[in-house]
């Protein structure tokens, strides 16, 4: 057996890539896709915002099972290989072992089967050794994991608040250190077959978000194009597992492993794509994140009345090295709060009863006031964000890493920023706002008003023409001036009646161009600005969602084809992921890459991303 996995150098993020991941909200196992959990720096059993168990390996007669075939989907896995010290010396195997792997919330279960197809019983010594390894998420995110100080009792270790039990039923079983060792002898008849297991059980009181009690999604219906059916299956067999509860109803995880829990902007776009699918879904995103609206002004959390939180976590997550500090409720995000009124909406058109937007009236008028009252601070009028502790979020939309906001030039802007889709999404739910009033009763003629006013300031201050080109500026600086890279973020104005119909058609134009689409999707910024580069988290990656949201406004907006020419791309990129679309990928063309390159930090499976195949679906099924 191995001792200590190699650690990340100090300070590095550990990469996903290469590893096979099974969950079921909240708990998830990461490990090699051979099975064995402990040879990379992510690899783990974690629950909510903690990891458990390190190290999880599997030795046949003292050694490694030589590895065959993997068969998955989102909650199992069924590691196939050969065992040839107990096997005979011809060349085709008789001795198989299938290793099975079920994870449910606050339980892993692993299961070994070893087949004899020898003419004579064989003995296997089977172990399983597992490493108990107790350290919080945001320090294994880190590259520095922290594992806190255990006590043992018997096989249950923990550290005065959390455990781990382990249960190993037939085996002998020893510790060696904070790891158990169990071991079987087996003897497998002639053409028979023995099976032992070892389960794990997490208790966690501290967490804050359950698995959820439906995890109801429907299919979508067949579409003719196999590849577009494939990913539909595993996307919502992902979806289902990443459904959590915290008392109101189901809600999306953003997605393993460093966002098993609630975040505002994440679970509400994932709710919105899904609205064909789930209405269920949609109820209880609303619902929850209405129940943690904000009430207050507090700087420390970015809380203000009205506002719709950014993220949940158990304790504060610290991101060492970033400088990030942020507080277990955190509100800083721009767009969560307008995007909540608009899933409201949507929902409410798609069928969601008017009792129930009765009954969020106080919440929906709370997050409308929030938009005239504190989403624009210097009264400006548009939608703004700037860090008031020195240790948030630098960036508060979608693009939220430090240096995703640039100009032409490859300059990072300075803030308060005000960026393009935050002002679409304010507009379009300054609407929906106006029409839930109306039909509960209401006068809607002020938010109408606002909105017009929102479309005039825009096109005053947003638009740009650069090289030739005229487009919607990504941002306004603190200055007011624009941000003018040429970036995917205009493509998140279309259909949220910012813009006139000649103008969606002139940003469409762009978007389908080369400089954005790369054959796998669209990239964040076009190729042709100074601060592209494929691997740059949101200044030239292409992430899925980010291509599913600008589909589905197109759609909206009248611009089948594009909206057709964009989701054949996703489709494409989706099979050479095998159904599971990653947070992001690099920003290379089909020239450049004849299959999408990972980023290889990123996440999977991601709600939002597997999300993104129901706007395909229906750009490509549409009449």
């Amino acid at each position: 057996m191995s001792d200590e996995a190699p650690q990340t150098p100090r300070g590095r993020q550990p990469l996903l890539n290469d590893a096979l991941v099974v969950l079921e909200a909240p708990t998830q196992a990461w490990s090699s896709p051979s099975g064995d959990l402990g040879g990379s720096p992510i690899h783990g059993v974690f629950h909510g915002d903690w990891r458990y168990v390190r190290a999880l390996e599997l030795r046949v007669a003292g050694e490694p099972v030589e590895a065959t075939g993997t068969a998955r989907d989102a909650t199992s896995a069924a590691f196939h290989g050969v065992a040839r010290a107990i096997d005979d010396e011809t060349p085709d195997p008789r001795v198989l072992v299938e290793r099975v792997r079920r994870v449910a919330p606050g339980a892993l279960a692993e299961h070994v089967a070893i087949a004899n197809g020898l003419d004579e019983p064989v003995v296997a010594e089977v172990e399983l050794r597992i490493e108990v390894s107790v350290a919080e998420l945001s320090s294994v995110k880190s590259g520095v994991p922290a594992p806190v100080d255990l006590a043992w009792e018997g096989l249950r270790a923990g550290d005065g608040t959390r455990s781990v039990s382990i249960a190993a039923a037939g085996a002998t079983t020893g510790r060696e250190g904070d790891a158990v060792v169990a071991r079987w002898r087996l003897e497998v008849p002639p053409g028979g077959a023995a099976e032992v297991a070892l389960e794990l059980a997490i208790d966690d009181p501290t967490i804050v978000v359950g698995p959820a009690s439906s995890r109801r999604i429907d299919d979508l219906p067949p579409s003719g194009d196999a590849s577009l059916d494939r990913w539909a299956a595993r996307a919502a067999d992902d979806l289902r597992a990443l459904l959590l509860d915290a008392g109101q109803g189901p809600f999306a995880a953003a997605g393993a492993p460093w966002f098993m829990t609630l975040f505002g902007r994440d679970s509400i776009i994932a709710a919105r794509l899904l609205l064909p699918l789930s209405l269920e879904l949609a109820e209880g995103t609303l619902r929850t994140l209405a129940a943690r609206q904000g009430v207050a002004v507090d700087p420390a959390t970015a809380e203000q009345p009205g506002k719709i939180l950014h993220e949940v976590r158990q304790a504060t997550f610290t991101m060492p090295g970033e400088g990030i500090v942020l507080p277990p409720v955190y509100y800083g995000t721009v767009d969560a709060t307008p995007l909540w009124i608009s899933l409201l909406h949507d929902a409410w058109r798609a069928g969601l009863p008017l009792e129930v937007v009765a009954e969020l009236r106080p919440a929906l008028e709370a997050a409308l006031a929030w938009l005239r009252d504190h989403g624009s601070p210097d009264g400006s009028g548009f939608l703004k964000y700037v860090d008031e502790t020195g240790t948030g979020l630098a960036n508060q939309g979608w693009k939220d890493s430090g240096d995703s906001i640039r100009y032409r030039d490859g300059r990072i802007a300075e803030g308060p920023i005000a960026l393009c889709e935050v002002q679409a999404q304010a507009c379009l739910a300054a609407e929906g706002g106006a029409a839930l009033l109306e039909a509960l009763g209401a006068d809607g003629g002020e938010w109408r008003a606002w909105a017009q006013a929102m479309r005039e300031r825009f096109r005053e201050a947003f638009w740009v023409e650069r090289g030739g080109e005229r487009y919607p500026a990504i941002a306004l600086d603190g200055a007011g001036e624009p941000v003018d890279a040429k970036t995917s973020n205009m493509g998140q104005l279309l259909g949220t009646t910012l813009l006139t119909p000649d103008e969606e058609a002139a940003v469409a134009a762009l978007l389908v161009a080369p400089a954005f689409a790369s054959g796998w999707g669209l990239r964040t910024m076009a190729d042709d600005q100074g601060g592209y580069w494929p691997l740059s988290y949101h200044c030239g990656s292409v992430w899925p969602h980010d291509t599913g949201v600008v589909i589905e406004g197109m759609l909206r907006a009248g611009l089948v084809d594009e909206a057709r020419a964009l989701a054949a791309q996703l489709v494409r990129t989706a099979d050479a992921f095998d159904g599971r679309l990653p947070e992001l990928f690099a920003g290379f063309s089909t020239e450049e890459a004849a299959t999408p390159v990972a980023y290889p930090a990123s996440c999977r499976p991601q709600a939002w991303s597997a999300a993104a195949v129901v706007p395909v679906h229906a750009a490509l099924t549409a009449r």
